[in-house]
């Protein structure tokens, strides 16, 4: 507990911190917040907190916010049952209008004044602003599901540039002004390759890459993209983890430096890969040794 640290040893903490904070300072991160890892509304606080602490020593924070217990519950409400094919929402023209009022609406304000309430400045965007998430339909049998043709990322770079923090909800604009419902994931690394970010963090419900799924003192800590490729091979990257791992392939492909899956149900999660020795959760990244992060520029 804070309270047992005496004040030599806070200050020990921060000079700890120092490197980090060196390394990150006018960097952009972006944080890919959603699903499970946002139903504690104390871990949603601590969350909020560590962000607003970043950006107030100078990190570019870029939070990126899906919501679907939100939307499988409004849905429930109106007396629709959600339905999935391959993990991806089947998303009719009612659910797509569904999503956008919960995405784009009473998540991403809640968010936006969450931030707000913890000193931080906060903008709120969504996908279909200034056309910033372009998109075609993924496949004809899910509806209004979109699959990412082009990232417009000026909105987000004028809000860093004027010290706010970018809350992007991931609904996204087709050709003809439709809306679409873009996965998370997705959207979190379209948009992270498209600003060039240092890194990307997906905040889950489980510790990261696990080679026994059912232990998480299997994780393993970091994988490089030649390594994923043999983990899916042999079967140790399955089911849910597929398509997370596959977007941070994407978003490293796409320019982001590294990508960390991470439990966002941990206190802190966040300060802990950023700013400590330990880090926290799976790492994928093109070959680097992690415990050399600190040192880099």
């Amino acid at each position: 507990m804070t309270e047992n640290f005496t004040n030599s040893e806070r200050a020990e903490v921060l000079v700890q911190a120092l490197p980090y904070i060196r390394k990150y300072t006018g960097k952009i991160v972006v944080v890919k917040y959603g699903g499970n890892a946002m139903t504690s509304e104390n871990l949603k606080q601590q969350v909020m907190e560590d962000i607003v602490l970043l950006r107030l020593v100078g990190v570019r924070v870029v939070l990126v916010h899906g919501g679907g217990p939100e939307i499988n519950e409004l849905m429930s409400r109106l007396g629709k049952q959600p339905e999935f094919v391959d993990g991806l929402r089947v998303t009719d023209r009612e659910t797509v209008d569904i999503v956008q009022m919960v995405l784009a609406g009473k998540i991403n304000k809640s968010l936006v004044g969450l931030l707000g309430s913890k000193g931080g400045r906060a903008m709120g965007l969504s996908g279909i602003d200034d056309r910033l998430i372009e998109a075609k339909q993924k496949d004809s049998r899910l509806g209004y599901v979109g699959e990412v043709t082009r990232i417009n990322p000026a909105p987000v770079i004028d809000l860093l540039d004027r010290g706010y923090i970018p809350v992007i909800s991931t609904v996204g604009c087709g050709p003809n002004g439709e809306t679409y419902n873009i996965n998370g994931d997705t959207a979190a690394a379209c948009i992270a390759g498209a600003l060039g970010a240092e890194r990307l963090i997906m905040m889950t419900d489980i510790a990261g890459v696990l080679r026994d799924p059912k232990d998480p003192s299997t994780l393993i800590p970091e994988i490089t993209i030649q390594e994923a490729a043999q983990l899916f091979s042999d079967g140790v990257i399955s089911g849910g983890m597929i398509p997370k791992v596959e977007c941070c392939i994407r978003a490293i492909v796409e320019g982001v430096k590294k990508v960390i899956i991470m439990d966002g149900r941990v206190p802190h999660s966040i300060l802990m890969e950023l700013l400590t020795d330990e880090g926290a959760g799976t790492m994928v990244k093109k070959g680097e040794k992690r415990n050399d992060d600190a040192g880099e520029g």
